[in-house]
């Protein structure tokens, strides 16, 4: 009759955001018409009709607005821009990424460098497209964005990671743009800095280009 007193509670996990249907464990499918229409125009290749919901990572960029990701086993991740608020109302902006290229860096020296100006440049040029910086400061220099995703995974748990990014973009059509981010990734791994510099091309989702399935 004592035992219950000498076990262990269980900690609940914490809740992975979910918004547009999108959670942690589900599934959607993408429109396959819209793909066909735009893969030809963009660095892309093979992009899954439908993708498994693997991860979600969350970023409070200001007091007021919120970065949702929801990363999928098609090395995508869906990425929601919120401001005002959690709920539908409040989604300013929806894109597709793709993970283009990781790279560890193993130095400071390195490391630093990217910070100091091969992050954040006026244009960056990846497969012969020139892509223009977004994110320009007032004056000359546009340092990198900083901010610290808070990941869920099934399997993992929770886990911050530090990010040092720039967002680019190009117009191809009046109706179609592709944009890349460039970023520095930094996690503390007992007591060391594992660090990497990640690259992702993009486009804008409309929630219609989105079916729900699991």
């Amino acid at each position: 009759m004592f035992s219950k007193f000498f076990k262990k509670e269980e900690k609940a996990k914490p809740a992975a955001p979910e918004i547009m249907g999108l959670r942690l464990g589900g599934a959607f499918e993408l429109d396959t018409l819209k793909l066909r229409l735009i893969e030809p125009h963009l660095i892309i290749e093979g992009a899954a009709k439908t993708q498994l919901i693997q991860a979600v990572g969350m970023v409070k960029l200001d007091q007021s607005s919120t970065m949702l990701r929801f990363y999928t086993d098609d090395d995508s991740f869906v990425q929601v821009i919120l401001n005002g608020g959690m709920t539908e109302n409040h989604i300013e902006d929806v894109k597709l990424w793709y993970f283009y290229e990781t790279k560890s860096v193993s130095s400071d020296s390195d490391w630093n460098r990217l910070l100091d100006g091969e992050i954040s440049q006026p244009t960056y040029s990846l497969e012969g497209h020139a892509f223009d910086r977004v994110w320009d400061d007032v004056g000359e220099n546009s340092p990198p964005i900083a901010m610290t995703e808070t990941t869920y995974a099934e399997d993992e748990g929770k886990s911050d990671t530090d990010q040092f990014m720039m967002l680019y973009e190009r117009n191809i059509s009046e109706d179609l743009d592709e944009y890349v981010i460039v970023s520095g990734e930094e996690k503390i791994i007992d007591y060391r800095a594992d660090r990497c510099l990640v690259i992702s091309t993009g486009f804008n989702l409309r929630s219609e280009d989105i079916t729900i399935i699991g």
